[in-house]
């Protein structure tokens, strides 16, 4: 069933467009909608992911667009409503009244356990810059190496893939703080 994601994709896609929503031009799976309702204008945002749906709405009260919403789609697709999100693709996500917070510490949590079995050494300890200030100089020699020619083993280089991979998916989520240095690792 490899492409059973693309057949729901080319099944809800055009059925949400019907109904009135936009698919944003900066990200095709996700779609607008904004309604007049009782005099007041509301608003869904649909995030599409395989086949989970993230919905952001104004108005929950029963003669809302989200209900509406939200009962067509369950007349015409065996859905499940799994109730407020409390996490989205390894993002922890916790609201109150005039806050969205987002975290990652359960994965970051998985990346230690799976890159350092050890634990974290003390130098990379809370309270320190992401990087140290010979980065640039470590990946100067790296790229260097990799000029003349000397390559490194080829697991430690899906290793290292892998972890700059998982760290740069932080750094675009949840954490701008490792920015600078995830970038200067994907150079290497």
């Amino acid at each position: 069933m490899a492409q059973a994601g693309r057949r729901w994709q080319r099944s809800l896609f055009p059925w949400l467009q019907a109904w009135g929503f936009t698919q944003c031009s900066s990200d095709p799976c996700v779609f607008t909608c904004t309604k007049v309702i009782r005099g007041m204008s509301l608003s869904i945002i649909i995030g599409c992911y395989v086949d989970d749906l993230f919905i952001l709405y104004s108005d929950h009260s029963p003669d809302s667009l989200y209900s509406s919403f939200t009962t067509a789609l369950a007349s015409r697709w065996n859905v499940e409503d799994e109730g407020p999100v409390s996490d989205l693709l390894n993002v922890d996500i916790t609201t109150d009244a005039d806050c969205v917070l987002l975290k990652q510490e359960k994965y970051i949590a998985q990346l230690v356990d799976t890159y350092l079995p050890e634990g974290v050494p003390t130098a990379f300890q809370r309270h320190h810059a992401p990087a140290g200030a010979d980065l640039p100089l470590v990946i100067a020699h790296a790229l260097d190496a990799k000029a003349r020619g000397i390559a490194p083993d080829a697991a430690l280089r899906t290793t290292y893939q892998s972890l700059v991979g998982a760290l740069l998916y932080c750094a675009t989520q949840t954490r701008p703080d490792i920015a600078y240095a995830v970038g200067m690792l994907c150079r290497a």
